[in-house]
């Protein structure tokens, strides 16, 4: 036996599930209806907790829980007082962006308070109807904005408020690897052929197009993607927007939407079905959706940066080198 087969053979031993750190940008925190002016609630989130607060204009804000002052947690007693967070220990007030507003007994403010901000925070906003947050793990700004999505923002034309939320043991990158993955279409969910795929980049975006223009995917780094799904003249709307919770825990969420056929019912029916579809929900449909199959795969495979690949498979190395964009180590304190 050679020794490059012996390698090969026992290389899944040194196999990691989830090797990659929290990747950057924009990812989905709640639902904008489910955070009231005033609220203060602790969340978990990209690899640790926060605290999520809309303030008493309406802006939502996210900081690190731990108070610059004592190290007090603000999300167990802390309240919004107009625009600012409080913290419970002394009254020390921060806006969304960090910097300390008030310290209702200094006579002089500590020097480094006047300088910039002091208390982590992510750039948060409304947008969809829901709450994001830009995640960096060395505070830089955000390189790009979210897009604009009719099926979203528009006020008319566009119906639908089908949502759904799974919890998957794997990291972002391994879900959305199943775009360009179309062999698994065929094999694993039972589709009739394995489409042809193509896939383009540019900067923080993909387009992708499977069975050409049976989908089309526009994905806006590792924490959205917006999937349009054509069948028999009709045209569906899937927006996914994972959470990476933890490095290796991962939290998807969907939304669905269609265009209004409301004039006509056969068209809203059939709108309605390649919704079904998109899950694997379709009645007389005998493929399998992502949650029948995907998550048994998710939840117990590992990753091998090296994959043995064959004329088949998708673009899988090309979406792995653009992906790999999204990683950037944290900086020690001497590197800043």
């Amino acid at each position: 036996m050679s020794a490059i087969n012996l390698d090969q053979r026992l290389s899944s031993r040194t196999l990691e599930r989830h090797p990659f750190p929290i990747p950057t940008g924009w990812f989905f925190v709640d639902y904008s209806e489910n955070l009231k002016p005033g609220e203060v609630r602790n969340v978990e989130l990209f690899d640790q907790e926060w605290v999520l607060y809309r303030n008493e204009s309406g802006v939502p804000g996210m900081t690190d829980p731990y108070c610059p002052h004592l190290g007090a947690h603000i999300g167990h007693g802390g309240t919004v007082c107009g625009d600012h967070l409080r913290c419970p220990f002394h009254h020390w007030e921060y806006d969304e962006q960090g910097y300390c507003k008030k310290i209702p007994y200094a006579k002089v403010m500590p020097p480094i308070v006047k300088k910039g901000p002091i208390l982590l925070t992510l750039p948060t906003l409304d947008k969809y109807g829901m709450i994001w947050a830009w995640y960096h793990p060395n505070c830089v700004a955000p390189t790009w904005e979210l897009p604009y999505i009719p099926e979203m923002e528009d006020a008319s034309g566009w119906v639908g408020s089908r949502r759904g939320t799974w919890s998957a043991n794997t990291f972002l990158q391994e879900i959305a690897e199943n775009g360009v993955d179309v062999a698994h279409l065929k094999f694993l969910h039972g589709a009739p052929i394995i489409p042809p795929v193509d896939a383009a980049y540019e900067g923080h975006r993909m387009k992708l197009d499977i069975g050409h223009g049976y989908i089309l995917g526009d994905i806006h780094g590792p924490g959205l993607q917006v999937m349009h799904f054509h069948q028999n003249g009709i045209t569906a709307t899937m927006i996914s927007y994972t959470q990476p919770v933890t490095a290796g825990r991962s939290q998807m969420n969907m939304s669905f939407r269609h265009p209004d056929y409301s004039d006509d019912a056969a068209k809203f029916k059939e709108a309605e079905r390649v919704v079904d579809h998109m899950i694997g929900a379709a009645a007389g449909e005998s493929s399998a959706g992502f949650e029948a199959v995907d998550f048994m795969v998710w939840n117990h495979k590992k990753y091998r940066p090296k994959p043995l690949l064959c004329d088949g498979d998708g673009p899988i190395l090309k979406f792995r080198k653009w992906f790999s964009q999204f990683y950037v180590e944290p900086q020690t304190a001497a590197q800043a």
